[in-house]
């Protein structure tokens, strides 16, 4: 056996390029939840990809965007703690991405100290000229990347990235137990399970103020019972998200309970419940209690 190597790999990218797809694709898990809204990745997460002689541990952050609420500068937060902290930094966009990125964080990527591989998502959409305009344009704007096209959906690329990352790490010992997926707890990725939901479930209406609170998760013999609070910010997003005789609550209720029990391989108990607390995306306490901090 060779050297061990290991290293932080961290994805950045404006909302909706596919970086969780990405991050999903090459950790081999569905540890990010992947929708089509912006902002559905909050927090930074981890996904750990081991092998004999290496470990690579992801992180996507959230899309970037100019804070609107304090709940956005901590979720830009993350991404500025991405950029100090990474091996190698994953800058991700697509051929679709009509955003221009926040210069202050294209000065950060452009004056990185670490290899930038700067993927350009998606191309199973378009056509040759085009991209070659694309690639053009990122050669000019971050002349020390190196640009590689990729689909993540069609797994395009992704070998050639994965050996790249290999190469790109620095030679060191394992940063987490080789056992390990992810940093984060079940209860996480439970309450994650029930966001992504509501983000398919309710369209425009609802997802933006919702968090879901896991008030407990007892794992018992044969069954997991999970309570879960859904908190919104108005007496009428709560009337939307019950639905009619509480119909629409009890298909979240169903959908969520089925991915859960697919992702723990356990039965399980699940009780919704929908409060209304108008203030929680300006509240610093209840940001922090959420794991915003």
């Amino acid at each position: 056996m060779g050297e061990h190597r290991a290293g932080f790999v961290n994805i950045v990218g404006n909302p909706n390029v596919g970086k969780s797809t990405l991050m999903n694709a090459l950790v081999g898990e569905k540890l990010s939840i992947i929708t089509s809204k912006a902002q559905t990745t909050r927090h930074r997460i981890m996904g750990i990809v081991n092998g004999e002689d290496f470990q690579i541990v992801y992180s996507d952050t959230p899309g970037i965007m100019k804070p609107g609420y304090k709940l956005h500068e901590k979720m830009m937060a993350f991404v500025e703690t991405a950029l100090i902290d990474a091996d190698v930094i994953l800058f991700v966009t697509d051929v679709t991405d009509r955003e221009p990125v926040e210069e202050s964080l294209l000065e950060k990527i452009k004056t990185a100290s670490v290899p930038v591989l700067l993927l350009i998502n998606k191309i199973d959409l378009t056509k040759q000229e085009f991209l070659e305009q694309k690639v053009q344009y990122w050669t000019k704007l971050l002349p020390k990347a190196e640009i590689i096209l990729v689909s993540a959906l069609e797994k395009f690329n992704l070998t050639y990235i994965f050996d790249k990352i290999i190469s790109l790490i620095p030679v060191s010992p394992a940063y987490y137990d080789k056992e390990e997926l992810t940093d984060k707890t079940q209860r996480f990725f439970v309450s994650e399970i029930i966001r992504e939901k509501v983000l398919m479930i309710y369209d425009k209406e609802i997802p933006y103020s919702v968090e879901v609170v896991i008030e407990s998760f007892k794992d018992e013999e044969n069954i997991i019972k999970i309570s879960a609070i859904i908190l919104v910010e108005r007496d009428s997003q709560k009337g939307i998200l019950i639905g009619h005789q509480g119909k629409n609550l009890k298909r979240l209720g169903t959908d969520a309970r089925k991915d859960m029990e697919a992702f723990l391989n356990k039965k399980v108990f699940l009780e919704l419940f929908v409060k209304v607390d108008k203030d929680w995306r300006n509240n610093e306490g209840k940001l922090k209690h959420f794991g915003y901090s």
